[in-house]
């Protein structure tokens, strides 16, 4: 049994060491209570701590990201685009207002003209529920109204299947 080490006191990167907070019961290293330079309490490994692997509450991960993202032109860019919103359901803003290039006329139905097929696409919750080609336009539509009525008309009865 190895002895323990007294950390109470010391400083790993912004997290100082208040006191010993039992042991972990998966690899039965100490767990440390530590005071974040932001004012969070938090519990920590030992070994961790001592390794560097853990510097902070949290902060300083969120702080760092948000760096990065201000520095993303990319990121800026799209911020407030509406085409990468969503709603509370999970479904993209995008599919339910119809596009100017629309030449359909309506949302998530397409012809394509390599195949000479209509095709119905509707996605619900970032996965395709709906992805299918029809011979007619009207069959495709059909389909994508069923779709819409069984994933955003009835989001809250918890009854969802796949269509198609």
């Amino acid at each position: 049994m190895s002895r323990m080490i007294e950390m109470k006191g010391k400083q790993f990167g912004r997290l100082t060491v208040i006191r010993q907070n039992g042991q972990d019961p998966k690899n039965a290293d100490l767990l440390w209570e530590c005071r974040c330079s932001c004012g969070n309490i938090v519990t920590v490994d030992g070994s961790r701590l001592r390794g560097g692997y853990v510097r902070s509450c949290g902060c300083l991960r969120r702080e760092l990201a948000r760096e990065r993202y201000s520095q993303n032109a990319g990121f800026t860019k799209n911020m407030g685009n509406p085409q990468n919103l969503r709603t509370s359901d999970g479904i993209m803003v995008s599919s339910i207002k119809e596009s100017q290039r629309n030449t359909s006329g309506v949302v998530g139905v397409s012809y394509d003209k390599t195949t000479g097929r209509w095709l119905s696409r509707l996605m619900y919750k970032g996965r395709y529920v709906l992805l299918k080609s029809f011979d007619t336009k009207a069959e495709a539509v059909e389909a994508r109204k069923a779709a819409e009525n069984l994933y955003w008309h009835k989001a809250e009865s918890g009854n969802k299947q796949t269509v198609g």
